[in-house]
C-alpha cells in the first residue's frame, strides 16, 4: 500500500515538475522576429540578386543561410502605402489619404482593427519600430504641436516600443521621437512646421544655395529649410538642438534596436527595424563616405549592409540567432535621381538598381514593387533556398495570425493572404494573385500582369521612371518577358477582358479574401 501510494506521489510531482519546463518549452518556440525595412532598395541593388558593382556580404549572408525569394513584392511603388499595406493587411487604394505622406500628416492607420504589432502583442510579444515611421502622427485632421506629447503614433497601433522620425530624412521636422516626445526638446526654442508657406527666417535652398552641401536637383521641392546643410521638403523654425545630423541616424536608429534586442532577449519580440537607408538626402556617415564606386548612394548601400551585420552580430552574441526569424525587404523599387544633385545617375553606370525589371519607384510596372526578400530561421528554414512563390508584404498578419492561431474579423486585414509556408520555404506556391498599386493599378495571377489603362505621362521628368501609363490596357507573360518588353494585350483579348473583371470585382467588393 505504501508503495502504491508513493508511486502516485512520484508519478504527481512527475507531472508538476513536467508542465512548467513544457510550457517553458514553448514559449521559446515562438520565434523572435525582426522586419528590416529598406528605403528605395531595387531588386538588382544587391549582390544577392546579381549586382556586380557593389557587394552586400551581410545581406547576402541571410540568403545564403535562409531563403531568398525572386517573386516577392510590395504592395506599391512608394513608401507610405507599402508601409500602411505592411501594417493593416489592407491595400492602401481602398483608404483616402494614403498617398506619400508631408512630415505633419495625421495617423493614418486605424486604431480600432488589428494591426500587425497589435497581433504580435497579443500573442505574447514585446514590440517595437525604430526608425523611418511615415504614417502619420496625431489626431485626424488637428495639427501637431511638437512641443506637446504627441497623442497618437505607433504606440497606438501595436508598438509597446517607438524611436522614430516622423516622416522622410527629406522633410520636416527633423527631430527624432521617442515614444510620444520630440528628443532633446527645449521649451524655450519651440518647433514649428509648415508645409504651405515659409514660416521663420532661417536659410533656405532656394534663396540660400551657397550654404548647401549637397546641391538641390531641380524642381524636386528640396529647397526649403536648410537643416545640417540640406535643403528639405517644407519649413522649420526652432529646435535647433533636436535637430539631427544626417551623418548620425544609422548609427542612432542601429544602437536603439541593439538595446530593444538586449532588453527582451530573454522573451519573444518583434522588432520592426525600417531603415533611413537608401532614401535621400543620401549622407553616409564619414566611415562609408568615399568606399563605394558609386558615390553616396553606393556609400550608403554599404552603411546599410554594415547595419545588418551588425544586427545579426547581436543575434550571435545574445545567443538567440537560432530562434529568431530575420527578413530584410524593401519598401518599393529604386530611384536614383530623387531630389539631390549627388551624381547617382553619373555614377550607376555598370549596374542597374532594378535588375532586368523595367520601370522603378512610382512605377506601375515590375521595377516599382518587385524587391528583395530574404529570410533566415535556423531552425526552421533550409539554407540556400531559392523561392519564386508569390509573395507580398500586406500578406505577413494574415501568416502571422495563422501562425499564432489567431483568428481575424471580417473586416480585418482584407486583402493578406496565409502564405507562411511559403514565407518559411515549406511551400513553392504562394498567394493566387496580388493587385499592385503603382499609380495604375496592375494584377498579377500566375506568370500573366495586367495593368489597366491609365492616362498620364508614360516618363516622370523629375525621376526620368518609366511609369507604366498607357491609355490602353497591358498584358505581359512574366514567365518569358520579366522586363515586360511585350504587351500582349491585342493578342490575347479574352485574358485581358477575365483579368480586368477580376480586378474590378476585387475593387468594388472592398476585400480579397
Amino acid at each position: 500500500m505504501f508503495q502504491k501510494k508513493q508511486w502516485f506521489l512520484n508519478a504527481v510531482l512527475a507531472i508538476a515538475l513536467l508542465v512548467p519546463a513544457f510550457t517553458s518549452a514553448q514559449k521559446k518556440q515562438k520565434p523572435n522576429v525582426i522586419f528590416i525595412y529598406a528605403d528605395d532598395v531595387g531588386y538588382g541593388d544587391l549582390s544577392a540578386y546579381g549586382a556586380a558593382k557593389i557587394s552586400t556580404p551581410n545581406i547576402d549572408r541571410i540568403g545564403k543561410e535562409g531563403i531568398r525569394f525572386t517573386n516577392a513584392h510590395t504592395s506599391s511603388a512608394t513608401c507610405t502605402p507599402s508601409r500602411f499595406a505592411l501594417m493593416t493587411g489592407k491595400y492602401p487604394w481602398r483608404q483616402k489619404g494614403t498617398g506619400v505622406l508631408p512630415g505633419d500628416a495625421s495617423l493614418i492607420i486605424p486604431t480600432d482593427h488589428i494591426t500587425l504589432p497589435a497581433l504580435f502583442q497579443k500573442a505574447g510579444y514585446k514590440t517595437a519600430s525604430v526608425g523611418k515611421w511615415h504614417l502619420g502622427l496625431g489626431e485626424s485632421s488637428k495639427h501637431i504641436n511638437w512641443n506637446k506629447p504627441i497623442t497618437k503614433g505607433p504606440n497606438e497601433v501595436g508598438f509597446d516600443y517607438a524611436y522614430f522620425f516622423p516622416a522622410t530624412s527629406d522633410r520636416v521636422p527633423t527631430v527624432f521621437v521617442e515614444n510620444h516626445e520630440v528628443q532633446g526638446l527645449d521649451q524655450n526654442d519651440p518647433i514649428e512646421v509648415d508645409y504651405s508657406k515659409k514660416i521663420g527666417d532661417e536659410p533656405t535652398g532656394k534663396e540660400n544655395p551657397e550654404l548647401l552641401k549637397l546641391p538641390a536637383s531641380p524642381n524636386h521641392g528640396h529647397n526649403n529649410t536648410i537643416v545640417n546643410g540640406i535643403g528639405r521638403i517644407g519649413w522649420m523654425t526652432g529646435g535647433k538642438q533636436t535637430r539631427w545630423t544626417d551623418e548620425e541616424i544609422a548609427h542612432v536608429f542601429l544602437s536603439k534596436a541593439q538595446q530593444f534586442m538586449e532588453d527582451n532577449s530573454k522573451a519573444p519580440f518583434f522588432l520592426y527595424f525600417s531603415l533611413n537607408d537608401i532614401h535621400v538626402p543620401r549622407m553616409p556617415s564619414s566611415q562609408f563616405k568615399g568606399k563605394s564606386e558609386m558615390g553616396l548612394r553606393g556609400d550608403v548601400i554599404l552603411q546599410m549592409d554594415w547595419t545588418v551585420g551588425e544586427i545579426l552580430k547581436k543575434l550571435d552574441e545574445l545567443k538567440i540567432a537560432d530562434n529568431t526569424l530575420i527578413i530584410f525587404s524593401s519598401d518599393n523599387g529604386p530611384v536614383l535621381d530623387d531630389g539631390y544633385a549627388d551624381r547617382a545617375v553619373e555614377l550607376a553606370k555598370g549596374h542597374s538598381p532594378a535588375g532586368p525589371l523595367r520601370g522603378g519607384k512610382y512605377s506601375a510596372f515590375e521595377g516599382g514593387s518587385r524587391v528583395p526578400w530574404l529570410a533566415r530561421w535556423p531552425q526552421t528554414i533550409k539554407p540556400a533556398t531559392v523561392s519564386d512563390a508569390l509573395i507580398c508584404q500586406i500578406d505577413l498578419l494574415a501568416s502571422f495570425a495563422n501562425f499564432f492561431q489567431q483568428k481575424l474579423d471580417g473586416d480585418d486585414a482584407v486583402d493578406s493572404f496565409n502564405v507562411m509556408d511559403a514565407m518559411i520555404g515549406k511551400s513553392k506556391v504562394g498567394r493566387g494573385f496580388l493587385i499592385k498599386q503603382g499609380g495604375a493599378l496592375s494584377i498579377t495571377q500566375g506568370t500573366w500582369k495586367y495593368i489597366e489603362p491609365r492616362d498620364g505621362k508614360a516618363i516622370a521628368e523629375l525621376t526620368n521612371t518609366e511609369t507604366g501609363n498607357n491609355a490602353k490596357p497591358q498584358l505581359y507573360d512574366l514567365s518569358k518577358d520579366i522586363g515586360e518588353k511585350i504587351n500582349l494585350a491585342d493578342k490575347y483579348p479574352a485574358k485581358v477582358k477575365t483579368m480586368a473583371a477580376e480586378l474590378e470585382k476585387i475593387r468594388s467588393e472592398g476585400r480579397s479574401r
